[in-house]
């Protein structure tokens, strides 16, 4: 259930949509009254819509902050405080854990004072998945996963079991098991609806842009598919759980106008670091970023959600999409039932929050341009992820780092008891691994066409390199298997190792004995490739000092 404010504006409206009557807090109507609203940004239109939902006469939310957000276009700066409720909450299973553990507490205490436990609830939806846990223990063979999942349970049986009594004894409350997926892409796939629905104090359907808060930071990834979400800390989340109000100042906005189309073999992994590099010059932090332009038309659902996802990267609170026909294409892919589908598009464009061609563009705090076209095949490294480089710049960059940064001369030493010997920039993990890669299709067939020619031509990693796969769904391993490329993967070693955060979040797993002794006593600088969003040295190895991001084929 959601508690509905007084309407003192007089917004709420109804619509039919297959047959059945949704009310709504018009945002046409709030026009009247506050003034015109259409080339607010259309992140703006959802925190507007939320105070029309939940204004109570200024105990939380009064007209006065309605007003603020409709005035923001004279002056579209950092504005007031403001109170905004999320629909929902994202939970990982790290920093989700002490949010349940403080509901078992409060049920403990009512227990004591003999009083029902059972009204001891989240007011909101919970989602809590399991994908922070599982490590790279097991890499390189067909049973990999299976082993690591068995690790991973053994590890972790007593939190597991004490979120099981959560998900069975709490309302409101979804326990993802593991191995299910990364919560990024389980929310994009199965979780998220772009336009949430819930019944008010009356018993009334209300219906209401899809909003979420979640105790990752990579919950940005969501925002792709027009659901306005971002990572918040424990107590945040905890409080938006038990209806409590998130205190922001209303954000600066600042528009990214995309132009023309990506070149054939340029990727969407291409496109977002090109994106968190000029992000980062121009200065984003504490502010919205919201993606326009003609140049939204030539990417797909997949390829705004990877944009979306490195919003923390390149330091802004979102990175937000409106909704057009390819969002409503997704929702159909994945499996979203048709009534919902026609209700997202009825109203998307009820409310103004469909994006049509030629529109006049929204009014922003700045702006910056791209021509898609111009965006070349890309890395970032060795130790940031705005720190972009040409493919084909790699080589003298890294060179350049080795001697000016690391103060290495390309040494190498013998590993005990092996017929090898390893480097200063040496690759030691090799991973497709990742919420922001993982979970677009093109990218990931992409890695598997490379191994498949790779496998063809006879090649094989070096002894010394850790390789896995973990995608962010099992729906990756169904399309890599039905398209027979998963076979080659598993051929030139990028087995399956799970379906979690793995190597992105430093969950590499150790690097064998003699080569971490090898490392180590000698001081080498050893390298990582890797399909995920954070590269700081430490991050994804103690043993590995020089990280790279690239996309999954690379």
């Amino acid at each position: 259930m959601t508690q509905v404010g007084k309407d003192t504006l007089g917004t709420r409206s109804t619509m039919t949509v297959g047959g059945k009557e949704y009310a709504y807090y018009s945002l046409a109507k709030a026009a009247a009254k506050i003034g015109d609203v259409s080339r607010l940004p259309f992140s703006m239109k959802v925190l507007l819509e939320n105070l029309l939902r939940f204004e109570d006469g200024g105990f939380t939310v009064s007209t006065d902050d309605v007003q603020a957000i409709a005035d923001w276009q004279k002056n579209p700066v950092t504005g007031s405080e403001i109170q905004y409720r999320p629909a929902r909450v994202l939970l990982q299973d790290f920093t989700g854990v002490p949010c349940v553990v403080d509901l078992a507490a409060m049920r403990d205490a009512i227990a004591k004072l003999g009083g029902d436990t059972s009204r001891i609830n989240p007011l909101v939806p919970v989602n809590l998945v399991i994908d922070h846990s599982v490590m790279v223990d097991e890499f390189g063979h067909p049973k990999a996963a299976e082993q690591n999942v068995e690790i991973e349970y053994q590890r972790n049986m007593e939190r597991y079991d004490f979120l099981k009594w959560g998900s069975k004894s709490l309302a409101n409350f979804y326990a993802v098991p593991p191995g299910t997926g990364i919560c990024h892409q389980v929310n994009l796939e199965n979780i998220a609806q772009s336009v949430w629905t819930s019944t008010d104090q009356q018993g009334k359907t209300v219906a209401y842009f899809d909003t979420c808060v979640g105790t990752d930071s990579h919950t940005t990834m969501v925002n792709g598919l027009g659901v306005l979400g971002w990572g918040v800390g424990g107590i945040e989340a905890e409080a938006a759980m038990l209806g409590q109000p998130v205190s922001m100042l209303i954000p600066e906005v600042v528009g990214f106008k995309f132009t023309g189309t990506l070149k054939e073999g340029v990727t969407a992994t291409d496109l977002v670091l090109t994106c968190t590099n000029m992000l980062r010059k121009h200065g984003v932090v504490g502010r919205f970023v919201e993606y326009y332009g003609p140049g939204l038309a030539s990417l797909t659902l997949a390829d705004r959600a990877t944009l979306a996802n490195m919003a923390p990267e390149y330091g802004a609170t979102c990175g937000f999409f409106g909704i057009d026909d390819k969002t409503l294409d997704y929702l159909r892919l994945t499996g979203r039932e048709e009534d919902q589908i026609a209700l997202v598009e009825a109203y998307a464009k009820e409310q103004g929050f469909w994006m049509e061609p030629g529109a006049a563009d929204p009014v922003f705090s700045s702006t910056l341009e791209l021509d898609l076209g111009t965006v070349v095949p890309s890395l970032a490294g060795p130790k940031r992820p705005q720190d972009r480089v040409d493919l084909t710049q790699v080589d003298d960059v890294f060179n350049q780092d080795m001697a000016e940064t690391y103060k290495k001369t390309n040494a190498r030493v013998p590993v005990e008891g092996k017929d090898f010997d390893i480097g200063d920039g040496d690759v030691m993990i090799a991973a497709i691994t990742s919420c922001t890669n993982t979970s677009n299709p093109s990218v990931l067939v992409a890695a598997g066409l490379v191994a498949k020619k790779a496998d063809e031509l006879g090649l094989k990693p070096k002894p010394w390199v850790k390789t896995s796969l973990a995608p962010g769904s099992q729906v990756v391993t169904d399309y890599l298997n039905k398209a027979g490329l998963q076979a080659h993967l598993d051929n030139i070693g990028f087995n399956l190792v799970g379906y979690g955060c793995t190597t992105c979040i430093g969950n590499s797993g150790p690097l064998a004995e003699p080569i971490s002794k090898a490392i180590n006593e000698n001081g080498l600088v050893a390298a990582a490739v890797i399909s995920g969003n954070r590269n700081f040295e430490g991050r994804v190895s103690p043993d590995v000092r020089a990280n790279f991001l690239a996309s999954p084929p690379l």
